[in-house]
């Protein structure tokens, strides 16, 4: 490598840095040598090097929106056992990968019994949207409902509420877990009024929408929320054995444990940025 037998110039790097491309100095020198290799023109090496410095950017401010996000690093399409034994209809998951959609402001609802992998195919699909620009909120059903019961009691529903109504992709686990209370019920309404048309959701729920309508304790609430989204969702179901024996932690033997206990990392300081 040229890094090995020409340093770069100090003072370039300097001027990288004072204009937020130091990171361009870690490959540069590798540049440096296959443009030399190549007889590239100067423009062409540049274009070479500042579509480098796009593509490392695009892709922290994936990462960044995935982890606000609050998707599972781990759940990415790349990621998934091919050998699970589920079956799926292949045409949908390719229509929701293509994120058409999400243009069209349509819903995703992913259904099957415990265990085969809907969280994942929905976190996965979440870990698309954000490598596409989109902002996504994945959380629980179950506690996103609580969070909204209890911010009634700060006065803070409205901010929590646009919160939920003005992302991108709002991804909601677990739905229709439980009966709902009045309030809970209310909240969902809302939210599907709110939502639909506008903005996109997916959900997952081992129930069938047609058994959400005894989840709500309103029935025209129920009727009205479930009627609306069931109408622009699109139905994706899995079927088969639990894909969770898959992810179970194995000991093997070309990963042998460290000498010493890990020491817990150090808190990461959590972000803060106006969207815009």
């Amino acid at each position: 490598m040229i890094a090995s037998t020409h340093a770069l110039n100090s003072d370039l790097v300097d001027a990288l840095k004072r204009l937020r491309l130091g990171r361009i100095a870690e490959t540069l020198p590798d540049r440096l040598l296959l443009a030399d290799k190549q007889q590239m023109a100067f423009d062409e090496l540049l274009l070479t090097i500042l579509t480098d410095e796009i593509a490392r950017r695009d892709s922290a401010a994936a990462n960044l929106r995935a982890t606000e996000a609050g998707l599972d690093p781990s759940m990415k399409m790349e990621f998934w056992d091919k050998t699970a034994k589920i079956s799926f209809d292949k045409k949908v998951l390719h229509e929701l990968v293509s994120l058409r959609f999400l243009q069209t402001h349509r819903h995703v609802c992913i259904l099957g019994p415990v265990g085969v992998g809907k969280t994942f195919l929905a976190s996965a699909l979440g870990h698309i949207a954000c490598n596409h620009g989109y902002h996504v909120k994945f959380a629980r059903a179950d506690r996103t409902l609580k969070r909204l019961q209890q911010s009634r009691f700060d006065n803070s529903r409205d901010a929590e509420m646009i919160a939920l109504t003005t992302v991108d992709l709002l991804i909601l686990d677990d739905f229709a877990l439980d009966a709902m209370s009045k309030e809970e019920s209310k909240d969902v309404y809302q939210l599907f009024l709110e939502r639909t048309g506008r903005g996109s959701m997916i959900i997952t729920s081992n129930r069938d929408t047609a058994e959400w309508l005894a989840m709500f304790d309103d029935v025209l609430l129920a009727q009205s929320a479930v009627d609306r989204f069931r109408n622009s969702a699109y139905d994706f179901v899995v079927e088969g054995e639990s894909y969770r024996s898959r992810l179970k932690p194995k000991i093997e033997d070309a990963d042998p444990p460290p000498q010493a206990p890990a020491m817990k990392p150090p808190a990461r300081q959590r972000r803060t940025h106006k969207r815009r």
